[in-house]
C-alpha cells in the first residue's frame, strides 16, 4: 500500500543532508547536485504516490507511527506522521516547489564555494519543514518549527565572510525566537489543560474543556499566534524578513517565499478549533494580517533591491492569508498559500537569473532594457507579476479574490477588511509594474553575460505554468479538514467586478507612471519626497523604533554591566575560598614544636568544653 511509503517523504531529505554533511565537501559537484536535488526529487515522487493512494482510500486521515519518542510519567509523544487534506497540500508544496528550487540551485550555486554545505542545509530544511507539516502532535511540530529556524539562520548567513550577512542571520534568529517563546508557552498551557499534545485529541476535546470565548482558550490561541507572527514575518515581528535576502536567491525562493514563512498560516489553520472558540483571538489574526499586508505593500513601493521587492511582497501576501484565517476564509487562506508558492518562487528564480546575468547586480536602477537580452527571465517575471497582482485568469486572481470577497461578509468590520485588502491589491500592481518597467524596459545600464542552463530555465518554465493555471482547479482536499468546508461560491456582481478591476487599474496606472518616471523626478527629489521615500524604504521605521526602545537600552545595560554583577557573586566566593586556603596554609609551617603547641591548645580547648558541658 503506497500510504505506507509516507516515511520516505521526510527520510529522503534527511538522508541527503547527512550524506553531504559527513562527506565534508569532498564529493564532486555533480555528485552533490545528484544527492541534493535527487533526494528532494525522490521525496516529491513518493509524495505524489502517497497522494494518489490517499485519494484512492477515500481521503480518510492516515497516521503512521514510527516509534515512541518519550515515555515519562504517562507523557508519551510519538514520532507519528499524519496525512489528511491539509498536510497533503503542504507536503505537495514543500516537496514539489522545493524540488524545482533545488534543481535551479544546482546551476545558480555552481560557481560558489560551499556547494556541498549549501545543499546539506537545504535538504535539512526540507526535512524540518516536512516534520512541521506532517507531525501529528505539537511537540513534533515544534521540532520542525525550530529546525526550520536553525536552517534559516544557516542559510541566511551562508555567505558568512561578510559581517552584514552574519548580522542578518542573527537578526532573523533572535526576532523569530521571540515568537517561538510565546508558542512554547502556548504548548505548556495546552498540555496543562488537556494532558496531551496530540493535535487531534486537543481539537476533539476543545469544545468539551472550554466554552465559547473562554479566557484560557483565548490565551492559548494568542500565544500560538505569537509564534505564527514571528515565523511568518507579520507585524510586529516582521523586520527580519527583508534582511534575510542576504542569503542566496534559491534560499529566498524556498524558505522566505514558498515554505517557512507559511508555517504560521499552517499552524493557525491546523489549530482552527481554538480560534473558532476564541473570537477575540481570531479577530486579532485578521487585524494583524490586514495591517501587515498594507504596510508591507506600501514599503515595497520604495525598494530598489530586486530581491527586497518580492520580500516585502511576501510579507504582504502572507498578510492576506492571515486576514483570510481571521475572517473565517480558512480554505481560501490555504489556497492562496499554494498559489503564492508558485508565483513567488517564480519571481525569485527569475530575479536570480537577472542577478547572475548582471554580475550579481541587485539595484534595479542599474538595470533596464533587459527584455530582449533575457527573454525567458522577462517572460517568467511578467507571468509571476501578473499572478502576484491577481490579474484575471492567473492563479493569484482566484485565491486573492476569494479572500477579499469573503472578508467583505465578515460582520460590521468586513467592508473595512475588504477596503484595506483592495487598497493593498492596487499597491501590489503598482510596485510590480515599477519593477517590470525599471528592470526590463528603458535604457540598458549594465551589460549582461552568459545564459542560464536548462537546470535554471526548466524550473522557471514549470513554475510559470503553475503561476498561470495553478488556481484553476481550486483546492478540494482541505475542505474535509477546515471548518468552512472548502472554498465559497462567489458569483458575479458589483462587488466582484470592483474587486477584479482594482489590480487592472493598478497595472495601467503603474505603466503610465513608471514609463514616464522622469516627470516625477522633481517631486521625488524634494526634501519631503526624499524623507517619505526613506521612511517607506526602511519598512515604515519599525527597525528604528525597535532600535530606540529595545536595542539601545539593552546595549547600554550590557555596557554598564560589563563586569557582570552575577559573575561578581561567584568571583567573591572564589576569593573567599582562596583567602581561607591561605589562612589554613599559613598554619602548616613544618616545625614540630608548632604542631605540639597546637595539639596542646586543642586538647585544652576540648577539656574546657567538656568541663563546661
Amino acid at each position: 500500500m503506497n500510504l505506507d511509503l509516507l516515511w520516505i517523504v521526510s527520510a529522503a531529505p534527511l538522508a541527503g543532508s547527512l550524506a553531504l554533511l559527513v562527506t565534508e565537501g569532498r564529493l564532486p559537484k555533480a555528485w552533490v547536485a545528484a544527492i541534493g536535488a535527487g533526494s528532494i526529487g525522490l521525496s516529491a515522487g513518493v509524495a505524489l504516490l502517497v497522494g494518489i493512494a490517499f485519494y484512492d482510500a477515500g481521503q480518510v486521515a492516515y497516521a503512521q507511527t514510527l516509534w515512541t519518542w518519550i515515555d515519562v510519567d504517562g507523557f508519551t509523544p510519538r514520532i507519528t506522521l499524519q496525512l489528511d487534506g491539509l498536510s497533503l497540500v503542504m507536503m505537495g508544496v514543500v516537496t514539489g516547489v522545493g524540488f524545482l528550487i533545488h534543481v535551479y540551485a544546482t546551476g545558480y550555486m555552481a560557481r560558489e564555494d560551499g556547494y556541498s554545505r549549501f545543499f546539506a542545509y537545504m535538504n535539512l530544511f526540507v526535512f524540518a519543514m516536512l516534520m512541521l507539516v506532517l507531525g501529528d502532535n505539537l511537540l513534533l511540530l515544534y521540532l520542525g518549527w525550530e529546525g526550520v529556524g536553525l536552517c534559516s539562520y544557516l542559510l541566511i548567513g551562508f555567505y558568512h565572510l561578510d559581517p552584514a550577512n552574519g548580522y542578518a542571520a542573527r537578526k532573523a534568529f533572535v526576532v523569530t525566537r521571540v515568537g517561538d517563546v510565546a508558542m512554547a508557552l502556548g504548548l505548556f498551557l495546552l498540555y496543562r489543560e488537556f494532558g496531551t499534545l496530540e493535535i487531534s485529541a486537543i481539537l476533539d476535546n476543545a469544545r468539551t474543556v472550554w466554552s465559547n470565548g473562554s479566557p484560557i482558550c483565548t490565551l492559548a490561541a494568542m500565544l500560538l499566534l505569537g509564534g505564527a507572527v514571528g515565523k511568518s514575518a507579520q507585524i510586529p515581528l516582521q523586520t527580519w524578513l527583508p534582511d534575510a535576502m542576504a542569503g542566496p536567491t534559491p534560499v529566498s525562493a524556498l524558505i522566505h517565499a514558498a515554505t517557512m514563512v507559511t508555517a504560521g498560516v499552517y499552524l493557525i489553520a491546523r489549530m482552527h478549533t481554538l480560534y473558532v472558540l476564541a473570537p477575540m483571538a481570531q479577530l486579532a489574526v485578521a487585524v494583524v494580517g490586514a495591517a501587515t499586508l498594507f504596510i508591507a505593500a506600501v514599503s515595497a513601493l520604495a525598494q530598489r533591491d530586486i530581491k527586497r521587492i518580492p520580500a516585502y511582497s511576501t510579507m504582504s501576501q502572507i498578510g492576506y492569508m492571515f486576514m483570510a484565517l481571521g475572517v473565517g476564509a480558512w480554505s481560501a487562506a490555504i489556497f492562496h498559500l499554494v498559489t503564492h508558492a508558485f508565483f513567488k518562487a517564480l519571481l525569485f528564480l527569475a530575479a536570480g537569473s537577472v542577478i547572475v546575468a548582471l554580475h550579481h547586480e541587485q539595484n534595479i536602477y542599474r538595470m533596464g532594457g533587459l527584455w530582449r537580452r533575457l527573454p525567458i527571465p522577462f517572460a517568467c517575471m511578467l507571468i509571476g507579476s501578473a499572478a502576484l497582482s491577481a490579474l484575471p485568469l492567473t492563479s493569484g486572481f482566484y485565491s486573492k479574490d476569494e479572500i477579499l470577497l469573503t472578508s467583505f461578509a465578515f460582520g460590521a468590520s468586513g467592508p473595512w477588511f475588504w477596503a484595506i485588502g483592495s487598497a493593498a491589491a492596487l499597491l501590489t500592481a503598482l510596485y510590480t509594474m515599477r519593477m517590470i518597467v525599471v528592470v526590463f524596459f528603458g535604457e540598458q545600464r549594465t551589460q549582461t553575460h552568459g545564459h542560464d542552463g536548462l537546470n535554471m530555465t526548466v524550473p522557471q518554465l514549470v513554475l510559470a505554468v503553475l503561476a498561470i493555471g495553478g488556481g484553476w482547479f481550486g483546492l478540494a482536499p482541505v475542505g474535509a479538514v477546515l471548518p468552512d468546508g472548502g472554498l465559497g461560491s462567489h458569483h458575479g456582481g458589483v462587488l466582484a467586478g470592483i474587486t477584479m478591476s482594482v489590480p487592472v487599474v493598478g497595472v495601467v496606472v503603474g505603466w503610465l507612471v513608471f514609463t514616464h518616471r522622469d516627470r516625477w523626478a522633481g517631486l521625488r527629489e524634494t526634501r519631503v519626497g526624499e524623507r517619505v521615500r526613506y521612511f517607506l524604504a526602511s519598512g515604515c521605521g519599525f527597525d528604528a523604533v525597535y532600535d530606540v526602545l529595545i536595542v539601545r537600552p539593552f546595549v547600554a545595560l550590557a555596557r554598564a554591566n560589563r563586569n557582570d554583577v552575577v559573575d561578581a557573586v561567584f568571583a567573591a566566593i572564589a576569593a573567599l575560598s582562596r583567602a581561607l586556603y591561605r589562612a589554613l596554609a599559613a598554619t602548616q609551617t613544618g616545625h614540630l614544636r608548632w604542631y605540639a603547641v597546637n595539639m596542646a591548645l586543642g586538647l585544652a580547648l576540648m577539656l574546657l568544653l567538656a568541663i563546661g558541658a
